[in-house]
């Protein structure tokens, strides 16, 4: 039980408004507070937010492959694929295809589901993104010929980010941190290789990866830069819950962040 809020509350508001009503009204505030604080608290089952994460991945994986009325070869190799380089046991397969086949069936609580991930993860929002980040990585590989993403895994994207409270500019930055892994040609922890893009697409992506303009100074990319860093480390990720087999995850998204900063540093002369 929290009680911080509320004693705080209190003596602000008798504080302040110097009668006992005022008290009352400052201790009324401090126990919403606790309630908000105790939401987002960490649960009391330390495998709660893995077990979680882990089952919401490939429920939502299996749902986004569906969206478009099927799920085609290219989905099913792209979801194997997700198990493999997160290298699961035998068990863990077997649970990954089971989750992604209840995705896929015609009733499958999207909105549910999701919500009860976002109270799970409580104020994670590094874990929210990295959530977001998987499912449209899966989304990606399984049209890895174009790069594009159908509009049906699209839309079912966006329900997601809107409930897990990822922004429109966070999922465009993550967009672009995959299109540039993908021009990088080695296909990093997820997809095949892809096709070079050209040096000033690449260039445009890096700037989008750190959340930047080209207008920009110096001073804001290195810092910028050294806040995503901060944000993605993958040993952080997985403190907060990012299941220990999905870390690889967080490390190649570093990787990317690097790269993104590199190319931007080298276009811009800087040491």
């Amino acid at each position: 039980m929290r009680w911080q809020g509320k004693v705080i509350g209190a003596l602000l508001g008798f504080l302040i408004g110097r009668t006992p009503l005022a008290g009352f009204i400052g201790l009324l505030i401090g126990h919403f507070f606790d309630l908000h604080a105790l939401r987002g608290a960490p649960k009391g089952d330390p495998r709660a937010v893995p077990d979680a994460f882990f089952r919401a991945t490939f429920q939502v994986m299996g749902h986004v492959a569906k969206a478009d009325g099927r799920v085609s070869e290219e989905e099913i190799r792209a979801a194997r694929a997700v198990m493999s380089n997160f290298k699961l046991g035998e068990a863990e397969v077997r649970l990954a295809i089971e989750l992604f086949t209840q995705g896929k069936a015609a009733d499958f609580p999207l909105a549910e589901t999701v919500r009860q991930l976002g109270r799970t993860l409580g104020h994670r929002i590094d874990l929210r993104r990295m959530f977001v980040q998987i499912q449209l990585q899966s989304a990606l590989w399984s049209n890895a010929a174009t790069g594009v993403l159908h509009p049906a895994a699209r839309a079912a994207l966006k329900r997601v980010c809107d409930s897990l409270g990822v922004s429109e500019f966070e999922l465009a930055q993550l967009e672009a941190l995959l299109r540039m892994q993908r021009a990088g040609g080695g296909g990093g922890t997820y997809g095949p290789a892809g096709a070079a893009r050209p040096r000033g697409d690449t260039l445009q992506d890096a700037y989008r990866v750190l959340g930047l303009e080209t207008s920009a100074t110096d001073a804001e990319v290195t810092k910028a830069y050294r806040r995503l860093m901060s944000q993605n480390h993958p040993d952080k990720l997985a403190a907060n819950g990012l299941p220990e087999s999905m870390k690889a995850v967080a490390e190649e998204k570093t990787r990317q962040i690097r790269a993104a900063y590199e190319a931007v540093r080298d276009a811009r002369g800087l040491k």
